[in-house]
């Protein structure tokens, strides 16, 4: 049996390449073989750090039993979704069509073309057995069936296809009835949205910030700081290390699953972060410096880039490193402290979790206890992580996903900036190198790379959207034109190999590998949609720019997720805060200085007054290459803010009192 996963960059793939299972990578090749055998295929998409995958790949791939059954019958594809969203994509989308509902493991039959027959997602060992019986019977005596079956997927699929549809150009109104249908669905005692399971909702905060920011909303500031502050002091959020999990089990986010996602952090990063900015809060600043050194810490890799994950799981158990019983207290801290971290974390002999033991949560306010109080809890919290280091730790996937890394970067510079963290602010320069050196090939994009080498899959669109907002914002801390320069080639490929004609955007490049469907799903759900990441991108780029054109395409593209927004707000955060940031303008600063030590103070009123969405340059008058520069003259030979909204400027101030008049909505001409 061969063993062709040996040198996949994947880590999921690398963790079945000493099944029994005689797996193939996508490819080709694989459906070629499953035509000269004249079986069907068996798809297998996961992840490294999904727990259930882990759970099906140790009942049954592991197992010599089905193992034999899969290699007679079948030829079997293992694909990694993070590094193939787009076959994910498209066979989800059979799957939720087929069983009402997705997942993953996910577990696809399908003919030697690629057309599913038959989807499902976790297969107990002996239901997979005998559905591998099953659909071998099938496919040997009810072969027309078994077509028959495929043609009808293949063709739900395609009507499940979301280009052309109705359009809605973006409107105070719009977004106030995206508000509106948030609050509806708002947890009022626990904050978040819905009911158990409850998944951080990172962009519809977002969203909602800087929709307080454009109307005054007290409504929506509160609905942003209750779900924050609620999420800071529960299970979902690492209280040793940092960090926030997948999502909670429960509606009160107190028991995660436990994997850690690059993606997450990256966005809960820039809510907490623009929390603090607009509130001063000191719970949001301590969770947002926390997780950014989490980022950095914990998911940074020996050649660079951050890593996409940690596992659920540590020695096949999940949740094993971080729950605790009383007892396990008392052994790390001795009595009166294990007693003292029992109550404040509450931590009972009843337990919250598996087998009596807890999940740490915050009980009590410690960002405003007193001195002492503080003091006791950094100091058990730091004794407290040093016993949880002996313990068995969850493994890692160190692929770099594009994207991923993108909402990194611009959630790094934005930390950066705004609390003046040089940490954050150079990890965020360094990581944009490693993209623009690493994925960046012959003026496409690379989805993923593994020990500092670029991966075969072709970057999607989320890549080029949020890989570009990424090199622009880092144009705006720089104020170096290369940034600028990259972010308006990935959007020129972008509008010309993934734009539809009418508006809106594929998934994949018209030159990419042809599958079922073309892929162009408008939706916001564990990460920005594509369409939401290159309209962020698009408006950020038009503003630093001065190019209308790019305006006009994000404007076009995000009247195609109108509807979305306005009606299922909850699936569309990412559109509604960009949609927010371009009927703001959104602002453009330009900070002319010959000397940054001089502007400070008034790059600091920039940065803190300005709503989220503001592009914001600070450099010498008339750099070269940096367009938001140009004809920016200093004020009696010192440092001179110019402020414009929407390509319409104010005279420039020179002082942070009149800056921060100038950025009141109700004073700069609409």
């Amino acid at each position: 049996m061969a063993n062709r996963l040996a040198e996949a960059t994947s880590p999921y793939l690398q963790q079945h390449r000493d099944n029994p299972v005689d797996w193939w990578e996508w490819s080709d090749e694989a459906f070629e073989e499953a035509r000269r055998r004249d079986v069907p295929v068996i798809i297998s998409v996961g992840y490294a750090a999904c727990h259930w995958c882990h759970v099906m790949a140790h009942e049954s791939f592991e197992d010599e039993a089905i193992a034999r059954q899969m290699n007679d019958g079948f030829v079997a594809i293992k694909v990694d979704r993070e590094e193939r969203p787009d076959v994910d994509a498209v066979y989800m989308t059979a799957t939720q069509a087929m069983t009402g509902q997705g997942g993953w493991p996910m577990t696809v039959f399908a003919t030697p073309d690629g057309d599913p027959f038959f989807c499902g997602t976790y297969f107990p060992r002996d239901s997979f057995g005998k559905l591998l019986t099953s659909v071998t019977t099938a496919w040997t005596g009810q072969r027309a069936d078994v077509l028959a079956q495929g043609a009808a997927v293949v063709e739900a699929v395609g009507g499940a296809q979301m280009i052309g549809g109705p359009t809605a150009p973006i409107s105070a109104e719009l977004l106030a009835a995206a508000a509106a249908g948030l609050a509806k669905d708002q947890d009022d005692t626990f904050g978040g949205f819905g009911g158990a399971p409850k998944f951080p909702p990172h962009m519809n905060l977002l969203f909602l910030l800087r929709h307080h920011e454009r109307t005054g909303s007290a409504d929506a500031l509160e609905t942003v700081r209750h779900a924050c502050e609620r999420m800071a002091r529960g299970g979902i959020y690492d209280q040793l290390a940092g960090g926030f999990a997948r999502y909670a089990v429960d509606a009160t986010w107190t028991v995660p699953h436990f994997e850690k996602m690059l993606y997450d952090n990256a966005l809960l990063l820039r809510v907490y972060t623009q929390l603090w900015r607009i509130t001063g809060e000191s719970f949001a600043r301590r969770i947002a410096d926390e997780t950014a050194a989490f980022l950095l810490r914990d998911l940074g890799t020996a050649s660079g880039g951050l890593a996409s994950a940690l596992d659920a799981d540590a020695d096949g158990v999940e949740g094993l490193t971080y729950a605790w019983n009383p007892a396990e207290l008392v052994a790390a801290l001795g009595p009166d402290d294990g007693a003292w971290a029992a109550d404040l974390f509450r931590v009972t002999p009843e337990g919250t979790f598996e087998h009596g033991r807890s999940v740490l949560v915050l009980a009590r306010d410690i960002d405003e206890a007193d001195p002492p109080i503080a003091d006791r809890w950094r100091d058990v919290r730091g004794r407290l992580l040093a016993a949880r280091a002996a313990r068995p730790q969850p493994a890692r996937d160190d692929k770099v996903v594009a994207s991923w890394n993108g909402l990194a970067i611009t959630a790094l510079a934005e930390h950066g900036v705004l609390t003046g963290s040089a940490t954050s602010r150079d990890a965020a320069i360094a990581l944009a190198g490693i993209l623009a050196d690493r994925h960046l090939i012959d003026g496409r994009l690379r989805r993923v790379s593994r020990d500092g080498v670029a991966g075969e899959p072709a970057g999607v669109l989320e890549d080029y959207g949020c890989v570009a907002e990424a090199f622009l914002a880092v144009h705006q801390v720089t104020a170096e034109p290369r940034w600028l320069e990259l972010a308006r080639q990935l959007l020129d490929v972008a509008v010309a190999r993934f734009g539809s004609g009418d508006g809106g955007f594929y998934d994949t490049a018209d030159d990419a590998e042809k599958l079922l469907t073309r892929p162009a799903d408008p939706t916001d759900n564990a990460t920005p949609s594509g369409l939401s990441a290159i309209c962020a991108a698009l408006v950020s780029c038009a503003a630093l720019s001065g190019e209308t054109s790019y305006r006009q395409v994000a404007d076009a593209a995000l009247a195609t997720a109108g509807p979305l927004i306005g009606g299922h707000p909850r699936f569309a955060g990412y559109a509604a805060a960009v949609a927010e940031a371009a009927l703001t303008g959104p602002y453009e600063i330009a900070v002319a200085t010959t000397d940054p030590a001089a502007a400070g103070a008034l790059v600091e009123a920039a940065h803190r007054s300005a709503p989220g969405g503001t592009v914001i340059v600070v450099g010498e008058p008339d750099r070269p290459g940096v367009p938001l520069l140009a004809d920016r003259p200093l004020i009696d030979g010192g440092p001179a803010a110019y402020v414009c909204r929407g390509f319409v400027c104010d005279r420039p101030v020179s002082t942070p009192e009149d800056l921060a008049v100038r950025l009141r909505p109700d004073v700069m001409p609409a």
